[in-house]
This record gives structure tokens, C-alpha cells and sequence, in this order.
């Protein structure tokens, strides 16, 4: 099976098409090579973006457990966002009871947004973080 390209004008054309006429109101496809979203008006006219530049990566959690920002009596690792981060850095922890188990970037790039809240009860698979990584 061939990879589709989303940046063809023709594949975004009948993407358009089929969100429109399913009504729905838009989409997101996010790839190694960039992003599409498409976004479907009330009156049926339809916007698209590619940004082939920039992929964006969601940092999820990899247990459940409570969101920790850091360790009890340190500073704040992501006080100024956006900021760049090295695949090996800590950027929160889950707290499972008295464990405290790190949440490491996994990749270099620049730390955009906390999608979580410090305190949050989070579940396997949730989106904690999003990393612009680089090209």
C-alpha cells in the first residue's frame, strides 16, 4: 500500500468534497512530513492548510497516573513555553502512589503547549504535551 500524499491539490480537493458533503466540520491529518487541516464553513466553503515545515508531536502518557509538573521542592521545568527541548529531557512525571515516573520529550524540538493540568488524573494513551519537532 503507497503513503497518500496530502499535499497534492487533487487529494485535498476530494477531502474537501467528502467532509462537505458528510458535514463535517473539518480535519486534522498530521504526518511525519507536516500537517493538513481542513476546516469546513457554515456556508459550505472550505479552507485548507498544509504546513509541510512542521510536525507537530503529542508527548502521551504512558501509564495512568497523576500529572506531576515536577518534584516536590523543585522549579517549574516548563514555566516559559515555548522553549526548546532535547529528547532526553525530563518534562513532567506520573505519580503512581509514592512513584514518581518521568515523562522525557522523546524528541528534539521546541515544547509548544501542557495540554494537561498539574493534579489531573490522566489514563494510558493521553496527550500530555505537544512538540514542534524539527525538520
Amino acid at each position: 500500500m503507497s503513503a497518500i500524499d496530502f499535499s497534492d491539490p487533487e487529494i485535498i480537493a476530494f477531502l474537501a468534497d467528502a467532509l462537505t458533503s458528510a458535514g463535517v466540520d473539518g480535519v486534522e491529518i498530521s504526518t511525519a512530513s507536516g500537517q493538513l487541516r481542513i476546516v469546513v464553513s457554515a456556508d459550505g466553503s472550505t479552507r485548507t492548510a498544509v504546513d509541510r515545515s512542521v510536525a507537530t508531536i503529542a508527548i502521551k502518557a504512558s501509564m495512568a497516573g497523576i500529572f506531576c509538573l515536577q518534584r516536590p521542592g523543585s522549579v517549574d521545568i516548563v514555566a516559559d513555553l515555548p522553549r526548546p527541548v532535547t529528547a532526553t529531557e525530563v518534562l513532567g512525571f506520573l505519580r503512581v502512589g509514592p512513584v514518581l515516573v518521568p515523562l522525557t520529550a522523546g524528541r528534539t524540538g521546541l515544547l509548544t503547549r501542557r495540554l494537561t493540568e498539574p493534579g489531573a488524573l490522566v489514563g494510558f494513551g493521553e496527550a500530555l504535551f505537544e512538540i514542534e519537532a524539527n525538520p
